[in-house]
């Protein structure tokens, strides 16, 4: 199993470009990557799956990305 670095949302936000309300909007509509849990209050994103997002941002869609 490799190991994937996880993202916090200020390192996602300088990746992406995207502004915070587009990268929540994003999220609900399933057009990008979903957070995963760290701690009791506290998310982030694989590495890998925004490197997913950002090669094909248009026709992105989370059910694309592999089972985890």
């Amino acid at each position: 199993m490799s190991h994937d670095r996880i993202l916090r949302l200020h390192t996602v936000l300088d990746r992406t470009g995207l502004s915070r309300s587009t990268l929540y909007r994003k999220m609900q509509s399933g057009t990008f990557p979903r957070q995963v849990r760290i701690a009791t209050r506290c998310t982030g994103w694989r590495e890998s799956a925004v490197a997913a997002w950002m090669k094909n941002p248009m026709f992105f869609h989370v059910d694309d990305l592999p089972a985890e």
